[in-house]
């Protein structure tokens, strides 16, 4: 599959798309019904390990936390890449992120910012896309956050 267009602005940004990361359970990191892709939570991984653990608000900052996301889009993307070519997507339709959240903490918007201003950043409006940001007790992994879409297909 290409994905020129997409690796391209990959490279402007400084960035490259990861080699996708191996699942840690029964699960694939993407499926494709027709035109619609929908990913598993891909945690902040790099070369397969968690990059940093623990809850945000206590263990991770929110700029930490909003990194972290950051990688989770990168491997969306990369677990995108294994069914489709980027270049054919039409749009990111959800994106979903999950915090693992300290009590008390509340800023989870600010944290999947991470990953949405990378898809807007890398796919233009076409990543722009409906969203929920969820505090949750626990990760797998202990990771402070995963993120997963819902993408359409030209």
């Amino acid at each position: 599959m290409a994905h020129e267009k997409v690796r391209a602005r990959l490279a402007e940004l400084g960035l490259e798309l990861p080699v996708a990361a191996i699942p840690v359970a029964a699960y694939v990191p993407a499926a494709r019904d027709g035109k619609l892709v929908f990913t598993a939570g891909q945690l902040p991984t790099v070369d397969g390990k968690i990059s940093k653990t623990g809850k945000v608000g206590n263990d991770v900052t929110v700029e930490e936390a909003y990194e972290l996301a950051k990688i989770c889009g990168l491997n969306v993307l990369a677990a995108l890449a294994l069914v489709c070519d980027l270049d054919e997507i039409k749009q990111i339709v959800k994106t979903v992120g999950f915090v693992n959240s300290a009590p008390g903490f509340t800023n989870q918007a600010g944290v999947v910012n991470g990953a949405s201003e990378l898809f807007i950043n890398v796919l233009g409006e076409a990543g722009r896309a409906a969203r929920s940001s969820v505090g949750v007790a626990e990760l797998p992994l202990n990771a402070p956050v995963e993120v997963e879409v819902v993408v359409t297909l030209k």
